[in-house]
């Protein structure tokens, strides 16, 4: 099984940001990308307005979870679509 996820380095330990289907002690292999190569693949989906308008927002993350659990199917398959309309 191959997947990437996003993850949080913290005291020593790496933290999935999202759930992954491995057996507790179960080794794998990691493969480490620095977020500054995300942070340039976002920024030219949103305007210098958009992401100064979205520093202010509040949103909690029960808020995201109800979010995307509306979205039916895929996530990345979502993603894909919104990005191929742009």
């Amino acid at each position: 099984m191959e997947k990437s996820f996003q993850a949080v380095y913290k005291d020593g330990v790496l933290r999935p940001l999202e759930s992954v289907p491995l057996e507790e002690r179960q080794q794998v292999t990691v493969t480490i990308s620095d977020s500054a190569h995300g942070s340039q693949d976002l920024a030219g989906y949103f305007t210098p307005e958009e992401w100064a308008e979205a520093a202010d927002d509040d949103i909690s993350l029960d808020e995201v979870r109800r979010a995307l659990s509306t979205i039916p199917g895929s996530l990345s398959e979502t993603v894909i679509a919104l990005r191929q309309e742009r």
